[in-house]
């Protein structure tokens, strides 16, 4: 397959990380499915996706017709068989290794034989999502960073039968996102959240053992280190439930105890507070 035989792009999984993938191959001139259980989750991402390319418009980044033709790039559906004329999909649902290697096995039996599978993992095996799509050398990791319309980079992460053709595939096709693509092994967490998250850990350890307030370490962080994001307020942003679910990863894959998940993180998320997307995180949003 050659960068120009991709018209036709699906993305399954309709929250954050999935809404801002399809804008992004949609305003970029793809055909996108979007896939997800429920209709309803459906036509609420494309209401956001719509808020997100109106902002665009408002700050002249792109036009009303780029709006439009955007849209009416998009078809939802919630049959994932909707996904067997794509030329690529990309999995972008939650970071459970079950639910995503379900998906895989039934996408092996959908996509057609050249279909290229990606997933949008943060920090799960690849090696063992290929295994599961039943395409190793066709399977490759694609984590976008959030949001997905703003950040430059994907980190591209090569399962160990990942094809050289299938990387520079998309190698190449990140590019023609707009994107900068950089090359990652395999292990858990990556690169991104290998270092990030244990930041974030270690901030809820420092607040938890009374080094200082949420505020106090955020503007430390914004300040002394020159971060647009103090970790508390990053971690609300990304989810204190993702937040989690990737740090478990990295202490179950890697063994080592400075990747415990800090207990006050895992009473968070036991509360449901969970962010921005909950309206209730280390901070409060639910009258903003």
């Amino acid at each position: 397959m050659k960068i120009d035989d991709i018209k036709t792009v699906s993305v399954i999984g309709c929250g954050t990380m999935g809404n801002g993938i399809t804008q992004v191959f949609a305003t970029c001139g793809y055909d996108v499915k979007l896939i997800d259980l429920n209709q309803t989750y459906l036509d609420k991402a494309v209401k956001n996706i719509t808020r997100s390319l109106d902002r665009l418009v408002k700050k002249e980044k792109i036009t009303a017709d780029d709006k439009s033709a955007a849209l009416g790039r998009v078809e939802t559906s919630t049959d994932l068989s909707a996904a067997s004329s794509s030329q690529l999909i990309i999995e972008a649902v939650t970071e459970n290794l079950a639910v995503k290697e379900k998906i895989f096995n039934e996408l092996a039996k959908i996509a057609g034989p050249d279909t290229i599978i990606a997933s949008n993992t943060s920090s799960l095996p690849i090696t063992q999502l290929a295994t599961a799509s039943g395409r190793a050398d066709k399977f490759i990791g694609m984590h976008f960073m959030n949001p997905v319309p703003m950040m430059k980079l994907i980190e591209l992460i090569r399962g160990m039968a990942t094809s050289d053709e299938t990387f520079a595939l998309i190698e190449e096709l990140s590019r023609k996102l707009g994107k900068i693509p950089v090359e990652v092994n395999d292990f858990p967490g990556f690169i991104a959240n290998r270092i990030l998250m244990p930041m974030i850990n270690e901030a809820i350890y420092s607040h938890m053992e009374g080094v200082g307030t949420v505020e106090a370490i955020d503007n430390v962080m914004k300040l002394g280190m020159g971060h647009p994001m103090g970790p508390f307020a990053l971690a609300d942003f990304i989810g204190l439930d993702v937040c989690l679910a990737i740090l478990e990863v990295m202490h179950d894959g890697l063994g080592d105890p400075k990747y415990r998940p800090c207990p006050l993180l895992k009473k968070m998320v036991q509360a449901g507070y969970l962010g921005r997307k909950s309206g209730r995180g280390f901070y409060n949003y639910e009258n903003k």
